[in-house]
């Protein structure tokens, strides 16, 4: 079959391949506009194609580069995505899970659809998968249990992973209303960070999963002063990773309250635009105070919120969505105990002004 014969698949046949692959995405992104949802599920699924490729263990670094090149290539129309998804699909192994698996293997049918979006849309796409895609790579090169050099390269890290997403929407939110247009300059100003903020605390909450599968994505010149070693950290002392994790929650803090800046300048009447945004920031505020709470954690599920802790901070936000002032006390109350929001340091990585 060629690319040109695709057929692309259904709504509900996306939200499904959605649904297999983030349980949170699928909770968030069907509060979006009516013309907004299925853009941004397709843009997911694209940067989850990405993901997938790159934590698949039985693929070389070389292949991972290459097929990663050759999937941006295949979003911006200029390479086969039925050879590419053919020729990747076979290779993946046990660890790739099989609704991965089988987005592989939807690849072509999922970026027909991608094909029927405005061209700004498509443009915003390209960019973040292309960005990703490069990123990505770059640091697969020297991904390993040392972590990385210090919090610059942690920032870079969030951008390639989280913050061109957080441009990406910005651009699709853009498209979609003229009223959130005329606040684009401040909504890419703290897009990135946005991303950053939702990355970090997943990486906070990952440390032990991620040194499973060799990596560490936690900067040395942070836990060097406290003695810990990165490559040994299973043997470093409890009380030396808290005071490193310390410093992290408080970065991941700043971000998250720029999150909620760009929330807020988004316009009340985006109620569901708004209610995806302050939903993944509910849950990320949650966590980051369970990993606070317990920076002696050795497992992901040891600071993994509750089904009701997400009912209740979704019901609560269903409410107030419209409501800065309201909005804002409750991001007080979720972030109450931890470190204090630590400087922030604006990315410098972006090619957006």
């Amino acid at each position: 079959m060629s690319a040109a014969t695709v057929t692309a698949l259904s709504a509900e046949q996306q939200n499904t391949l959605l649904v297999g692959v983030s349980r949170t995405f699928a909770l968030t992104i069907p509060q979006l506009p009516d013309s907004l949802r299925g853009v941004v599920a397709n843009a997911y699924l694209l940067c989850r194609l990405v993901d997938t490729i790159e934590d698949e263990p039985a693929l070389s670094l070389d292949q991972k580069r290459d097929y990663c090149s050759r999937f941006a290539a295949a979003v911006g129309d200029r390479e086969d995505p039925v050879a590419l998804a053919a020729q990747i699909t076979p290779l993946l192994s046990d660890s790739t899970l099989p609704a991965e698996r089988e987005l592989m293997r939807q690849m072509p049918r999922v970026l027909a659809i991608t094909r029927g979006y405005r061209p700004a849309q498509q443009l915003a796409i390209e960019r973040c998968v292309r960005i990703m895609a490069e990123g990505m790579a770059q640091f697969q090169a020297t991904a390993g249990l040392a972590g990385l050099s210090d919090q610059p390269a942690l920032d870079r890290y969030c951008y390639y992973v989280a913050g061109v997403v957080g441009e990406m929407l910005t651009e699709l939110f853009c498209d979609h209303s003229p009223e959130i247009a005329r606040q684009r300059e401040t909504l890419m100003r703290l897009a990135v960070s946005f991303g950053q903020g939702l990355q970090m605390t997943n990486i906070l909450k990952d440390i032990w999963e991620d040194r499973s599968r060799g990596v560490c994505w936690l900067p040395r010149t942070t836990f060097a002063p406290t003695g810990v070693d990165l490559g040994d950290l299973e043997n470093a002392r409890k009380d030396a990773i808290g005071a490193g994790l310390e410093e992290l929650i408080g970065v991941a803090h700043r971000h998250l309250r720029d999150a909620l800046d760009y929330t807020l300048a988004i316009p009340r009447q985006e109620a569901g635009i708004r209610n995806f945004c302050l939903w993944a920031i509910g849950m990320a505020v949650l966590t980051l105070r369970r990993i606070n709470e317990h920076r002696d954690f050795r497992a992901g599920d040891e600071v993994k919120i509750s089904r009701r802790s997400v009912r209740l901070t979704v019901a609560a936000l269903r409410l107030t969505a419209t409501r800065d002032s309201a909005l804002k006390l409750l991001f007080g109350l979720a972030a109450r105990g931890l470190p204090p929001p630590r400087p922030q340091i604006r990315d410098s990585f972006s090619t957006l002004s």
